[in-house]
């Protein structure tokens, strides 16, 4: 499609959606639960010569630029019980309460999936946990589910070997499966109730004067709510379009990232997924309970707030690490805390198939005992900024990323030497005593972790420790190690 007939399919946008986009935004200005992430990945397409590029977008300037619009589901609010209290009366309407619960009920409900939607992903979420975890230093995150959406996007755009490449990894054989679980993985993990917010959006961004395929964004739209943006690659107007987006996506916590983003002159097209999550924690930390306690970073020790619960829980043990799990409010998922024992480091306990077994099998493991845990966790505010691109040439994705071998036929039928020439992934991730919490690693013992001999354990994170926050039905949206909160 030529670019003409692009701005002309642009010049209409539709008053409705852009009315709903503002509703959309008013809506979200309500939110703020207290444990939030957020996550970048944002590939560069560009011709044999250019170098990288990032993500970000706009309102008015961003109708202008729209292609392909993605919508996204109605989702009934989540009904606040302080707000079905007659303030003179005091009384309670629970029949209005009911009616409305009832209601977010079922658009919950309409988003759930049949079960096995994801299966046969796990091999892809073990390996890259490990690939970009692994051998780094200091805080780092990865989302494995923003990766899996990106990568499946980005099989959409290529063809021939350069596809396979991408399938092979995500161990799908075809595209009409990957779509179909791409679909389901996305409406899984989709929130939007204004207790919880769980979004994976992307977006695509292409070059005003290269003629496109626009069944692909077509494709992209059906299947992974993707909107196209089409400009000037390296103006100002674009590339703050192309930030603006990006931060109207993740709630403005990856905005230092995001300011030195642009769309160079040489950029071809860029593919954004974002993901960005807000949660509570089904039991909130008190307040009154937290206090400062030293971390034993790998560095150095500091002094930060340490979070403190007594609870009923599950407190699970392998070789070389115990583990808790801390449930978030309104089947937001569980965050996942893996302390390694004294001696064992983070990539070593990455590398560990007990490891690998507990965060695929956690609710058939068999060392596990329901007791009272004391757990002590520090609040933290992590960012992390890789590129993936040598990560994801070590599992096995290589041809993109060669300017003689890239196939991008599919969305550039005319246009050659065509390649990634980068993978960002930012992620920022914070909690505190309202939200999430995230689980870390810190040495314990020179031994193997044993059963407690008590009905009481203390889960003491005041060492570098290793986190996992999986979705309702267990995918890993997040997976970081904390060195120094």
């Amino acid at each position: 499609m030529k670019p003409e007939k692009l701005y002309e399919s642009i010049g209409a946008i539709d008053e409705e959606i852009l009315e709903r986009s503002e509703k959309h935004k008013e809506k979200k200005r309500r939110r703020g639960p207290k444990w939030a992430a957020a996550a970048a990945v944002v590939l560069a397409g560009a011709l044999a010569g250019g170098i990288l590029l990032q993500p970000g977008s706009s309102s008015q300037v961003l109708a202008s630029c729209a292609v392909e619009a993605a919508s996204y589901p109605e989702m009934a609010d989540y009904p606040n019980e302080d707000d079905y209290i007659n303030k003179t009366t005091g009384t309670f309407d629970e029949d209005k309460f009911l009616k409305d619960y009832n209601a977010w009920q079922e658009s919950v409900d309409a988003q759930k999936q049949e079960e096995g939607y994801a299966d046969g992903l796990e091999s892809f979420f073990i390996a890259s946990i490990r690939e970009f975890l692994s051998g780094k230093e200091g805080n780092r995150v990865y989302s494995p589910l923003n990766v899996y959406m990106a990568l499946s996007m980005l099989a959409e755009l290529t063809d021939g070997d350069s596809r396979q490449q991408i399938l092979d990894l995500l161990g799908i054989e075809d595209m009409e499966t990957l779509r179909n679980q791409a679909k389901a993985i996305w409406n899984a993990q989709y929130r939007d109730d204004g207790a919880t917010t769980s979004i994976l959006a992307s977006s695509l961004w292409l070059d005003q004067d290269v003629d496109y395929n626009s069944s692909v964004l077509d494709i992209l739209a059906e299947n992974y709510y993707t909107s196209s943006y089409q400009g000037e690659m390296g103006s100002s107007r674009f590339s703050q379009a192309y930030q603006d987006w990006i931060n109207e996506q993740t709630r403005g916590l990856l905005e230092e990232q995001s300011k030195e983003l642009k769309l160079k002159e040489e950029d071809i097209l860029a593919l954004v997924a974002t993901v960005c999550f807000q949660a509570k924690w089904s039991e909130e930390f008190n307040e009154n309970n937290t206090s400062s306690q030293t971390f034993h970073g790998t560095s150095q020790d500091i002094t930060c707030d340490f979070m403190h619960s007594r609870n009923q829980g599950t407190y699970y043990w392998g070789q070389q690490f115990s583990a808790v799990g801390r449930a978030l409010d309104n089947g937001g998922g569980t965050m996942w805390f893996l302390l390694p024992d004294e001696g064992v480091s983070p990539e070593e306990l990455l590398e560990d198939p007990q490891v690998t077994e507990f965060l695929v099998n956690r609710d058939t493991w068999e060392n596990s005992k329901y007791l009272t845990v004391n757990l002590a966790l520090p609040k933290f505010d992590i960012t992390s900024q890789m590129d993936l691109k040598e990560g994801l040439k070590n599992l096995g994705i290589t041809q993109v990323f060669d300017e003689t071998a890239a196939d991008f036929s599919t969305l550039v039928p005319d246009m050659k030497k065509i390649f990634v020439s980068q993978v960002q992934h930012d992620i920022r991730v914070t909690i505190d005593e309202e939200g999430v919490t995230a689980a870390a690693y810190t040495a314990m013992s020179a031994c193997a972790a044993a059963m407690p001999p008590e009905d009481e354990v203390d889960f003491v994170l005041d060492r570098p420790f290793l986190f996992v926050l999986t979705n309702e039905d267990g995918l890993p949206l997040f997976a970081g190690i904390v060195e120094q909160p």
